[in-house]
This record gives structure tokens, C-alpha cells and sequence, in this order.
């Protein structure tokens, strides 16, 4: 079903890929395949998705392409279907059962296309209690335990946008899933399902500390541990100007150059006893009140201390390292986290801003050959 691929477009070139439209994870997860270079159809519905959003700045269609399809309309499932049958990976985001009420379920669309690989991306998953129930990515990251790992102890767990489930735990894995099933469909001619949940995704990301758990290294409690703030060489620090500071010298020998640094080299057998943590933890915390963020992040530049300034979302694009690397872009005007990771041979790029609703209905039809489209519009 692949297509000859276009040199500088990324690995995935050739790759073709039908996203029906929904929000959060699935866009973002087909994003990812577009930036990777795969060819991808969003199929937008009449009216659009309900982000919210102005589609002209919702960066996650980027490097795709649109077509307005109303699925509810008679013809509408039979262009999905006609799309289906030449693409590699479709991906929907629809509660369990809808997609087959609709007609473009997984049984549908691979009799047309045996070697479709049918990625479907929910929150709780395609079978269990709470598979038909609503749900956003806050109540996945809690039913998990993992949103009960962050914040302070006594006070709400913290709240880490939806950056946790949505995402990680959900078009990551997405992703990875669809990628293993198609190496496996051109291997075997046999395409299949894949059942990207919210929930498993997330609570797989936790699996060094249940392990650590078991071995009785991790308490079952917020910032109690080596990693989630509650040691004190291992979080974050109010500066003088309101600002913070990340710390992280987990091991000796930065440990010791961040105290050397800090100003209190006093404190440096600290580490090793957890009975004097707190003591450690309010002499780096006036220290750090001392000097404002930018005075300290010049204080530790170049050195091995694992410090680091807390950054906004405006700021993070002009720091020296990541802009030296092209970590964000500016393309149309908006600036833009560049596509990641990268690669020697087949590198990726912002090719084209976020897809409009329907505005690449001709081109798809005659790039995959599915003249229905501009038909009868879907």
C-alpha cells in the first residue's frame, strides 16, 4: 500500500495513513507519523473536531493533509472505506462501538485492505467496566496511580496538564503500536488491531517504581521519595525573583560540585543521611532565595551540578542549547517544537502548516486514486 517516498520527508516517506478526526491523543499521535514522514489523511468532519481552537494555529495537523467526509451521510463511510484500502494505518479515537455503527470499523475496513493496521486510541480501552464511559486524561492518570505520586504531601496532587496520559500515556504508545503492527503486516501479508489505552500506556511508564516498590525503595506516598521532590537534592528551588531552579545531582560527584557552587560545600556529607534531608533541604532553599533564577543559572552554566532554570513556555525557545539545536521552529509564523527524535539518513521537518478542514480534498483524491471524493464530497 506504500508509495514511492520523498527524500528529506523522514523515514516514514511512503507511508499512508487515515486519521479520523477527534481530539487529544489521536491527532497527536498522527501528527507524530506526519512528522516521521508517513502521508497523512485527516478526515475531518462537517463542522469541525471541537478543540476550540482556530484550525489555521492547531499545530498538531502540521504536516498533514485534510478532507471534510461526513460519516453520518449516505456515501460517507464508503470514502473512509476507499481510503482505508490504500492506506498502511488508520487511527480513530471514537468510544468503543462507534466507529462500527458508523461503518468504518476494524472488520469493514480490513476486508477491503487485509494488511491494514487499525489503530484505535480511547482512554480506558476497548473492553472492561468503564470502556463506554466518558472520560479526559485527569481521570486515567488517577485511576492509575500515578496522578496520586505527584505534588506535596497534605495538599491535591498536582495537576501535570494533560501531558502525562494524553500523551505519553496515550499516542506514544499509540505510535509504537501501529509502527510494530505494520513491520509485522509487511512481514506476514496480515494486518490487525491495536488497542492503544490511556490507561495501560500510562501505568506502564510506571514500571521501574513498581518495581522499585517491591523491593521496598519506593513509598506508596507523595514527595517521600528519591524522585518525586522529596529528596532535597531532587526538586526545585525558589529563587530570589519568584523563580525557580530544578535540581538533580543524583550522583556523588555532582553532588559535590553543587554544593561547591552553592555555597555551602558544609553540607556535603548531608547526602548520604537522610536525618538531616531537612536541614539540607532549608540551607539550599535560602541559598537559592539569595540571588535571582538568572544569576544562579549563570553561577552553575557549565558545569556538571544538574541544575538547571525552570523556564516558561515563551522562554524555552530562546535558551542558548535549544536554540542551537533547533529544538523549536518558526514556521507560518508560529513557533513550534521541531519534530522529534531525529535521524542521519532520513531527517524530518515542518513541511506544512496544520491542515485546513477539507482544503486538500482534490489532491488526496487524485493521490490515492479515490475519485468519490470530489464526487460527491463524502
Amino acid at each position: 500500500m506504500t508509495t514511492a517516498g520523498t527524500p528529506g520527508h523522514g523515514p516514514l516517506a511512503g507511508v499512508r495513513v487515515v486519521e479520523l478526526a477527534g481530539i487529544g491523543p489521536g491527532p497527536f499521535a498522527a501528527m507524530l507519523l506526519a512528522d516521521l514522514g508517513a502521508d497523512v489523511v485527516r478526515v475531518d468532519r462537517p463542522g469541525g473536531a471541537g478543540i476550540g481552537v482556530d484550525p489555521a494555529y492547531d499545530i498538531t495537523n502540521r504536516n498533514k493533509r485534510s478532507v471534510i467526509i461526513d460519516l453520518k451521510a449516505e456515501g460517507g463511510a464508503s470514502s473512509v472505506l476507499d481510503l482505508a484500502e490504500r492506506a498502511d494505518i488508520l487511527i480513530e479515537g471514537y468510544r468503543p462501538g462507534v466507529a462500527e455503527r458508523l461503518g468504518v470499523g476494524p472488520e469493514a475496513c480490513r476486508a477491503r485492505n487485509p494488511e491494514l493496521v487499525y489503530g484505535r486510541m480511547t482512554g480506558w480501552g476497548q473492553e472492561g467496566p468503564l470502556a463506554h464511559r466518558a472520560g479526559h486524561d485527569i481521570a486515567y492518570i488517577a485511576l492509575t496511580g500515578t496522578l496520586g505520586m505527584i505534588g506535596e504531601p497534605g495538599e491535591p496532587p498536582a495537576v501535570p496538564a494533560n501531558l502525562l496520559g494524553d500523551y505519553a500515556g496515550g499516542s506514544l504508545y499509540l505510535v509504537v503500536g501501529v509502527l510494530a503492527a505494520l513491520q509485522h503486516a509487511r512481514a506476514t501479508g496480515a494486518g490487525q488491531v491495536v488497542d492503544a489505552a490511556i490507561v495501560d500506556g500510562t501505568a506502564h511508564l510506571s514500571t521501574m517504581i513498581h518495581g522499585m516498590m517491591a523491593a521496598g525503595a519506593w513509598q506508596d506516598r507523595r514527595r517521600a521519595n528519591l524522585l518525586d521532590g522529596g529528596c532535597p537534592y531532587y526538586g526545585t528551588y525558589e529563587t530570589a525573583d519568584g523563580r525557580y531552579m530544578a535540581v538533580g545531582p543524583l550522583e556523588q560527584q555532582f553532588y559535590g560540585e553543587f554544593v561547591e557552587l552553592l555555597g555551602v560545600p558544609e553540607l556535603g556529607p548531608a547526602r548520604k543521611d537522610p536525618a538531616r534531608w531537612e536541614e539540607l533541604r532549608e540551607s539550599v532553599a535560602a541559598r537559592f532565595r539569595t540571588r535571582t533564577r538568572d544569576e544562579w543559572a549563570a553561577v552553575f552554566e557549565g558545569s556538571d551540578a544538574c541544575v538547571a532554570p525552570v523556564l516558561s513556555l515563551r522562554e524555552a525557545p530562546e535558551h542558548p542549547h535549544l536554540a542551537a539545536r533547533g529544538t523549536f521552529v518558526d514556521h507560518g509564523g508560529i513557533i513550534q517544537p521541531a519534530p522529534a527524535p531525529r535521524f542521519s539518513a532520513t531527517p524530518t521537518s515542518v513541511r506544512g502548516g496544520p491542515a485546513l478542514p477539507g482544503a486538500d480534498t482534490a489532491d488526496v483524491a487524485r493521490d490515492w486514486d479515490v475519485p468519490r471524493l470530489t464526487k460527491d464530497g463524502g
